[in-house]
């Protein structure tokens, strides 16, 4: 996957997490979800290790944050506004986190989605490569579950803490790199 100069081969993977604007109920009248935090984390599976943890947040264009978002991430509209247009976002994770050179996984395919639907919206280049996998999937099929759960859930199931706030896009991120490091380490993560 990515060569370490000297230290050994590394495997690299980035674990993505979005959060994107919501509402309780529907979206108020001429506003859509929108990616407004990125979190990142870089995995290295051969030595299973999370080695990088990276947060964007993204200045929303079509939306605004709600009061139920607020409470749910603590994210505010005051602080998305200093973030990054979402194009400028997604030439950093490219340029800076070689996104589109690394596999990248995520909890379910709502990441994955939003990025493509948010991409062809805004004419903005898609930032990953093509070697995306279903973190949630993987660990579903690892554990012999029936249904998938959700990223709490699994960390329950898996007898690891919780670390950080819930919803919150890197630290997200940071608990889905330890379940794929769960998941590696029984040999059940697969290789592209």
């Amino acid at each position: 996957m990515d060569a370490d100069s000297g230290t050994g081969e590394q495997v690299l993977l980035n674990v993505v997490d979005v959060e994107a604007t919501c509402w309780e109920g529907q979206p108020p009248p001429g506003q859509v979800h929108e990616i407004i935090e990125i979190g990142l984390t870089v995995v290295d599976l051969r030595v299973g290790e999370r080695v990088a943890k990276h947060r964007l947040l993204v200045r929303p264009a079509r939306s605004r944050v709600s009061p139920f978002y607020t409470e749910l991430t603590g994210l505010t509209q005051a602080e998305v506004e200093g973030g990054l247009t979402f194009a400028e976002a997604c030439r950093v994770l490219a340029s800076e986190h070689r996104t589109g050179r690394l596999p990248w996984a995520s909890w379910g395919d709502y990441d994955r989605k939003q990025f493509t639907l948010q991409c062809e919206r805004t004419g903005t280049s898609y930032p990953f490569g093509h070697h995306h996998t279903n973190a949630k999937a993987v660990f579903t099929t690892a554990y012999g579950l029936r249904r998938r759960p959700g990223m709490a859930q699994a960390l329950h199931l898996a007898g690891l803490p919780l670390e950080g706030r819930h919803h919150r896009g890197d630290d997200d991120a940071w608990n889905i790199a330890a379940l794929v490091l769960e998941v590696a380490g029984r040999g059940n993560w697969p290789t592209h």
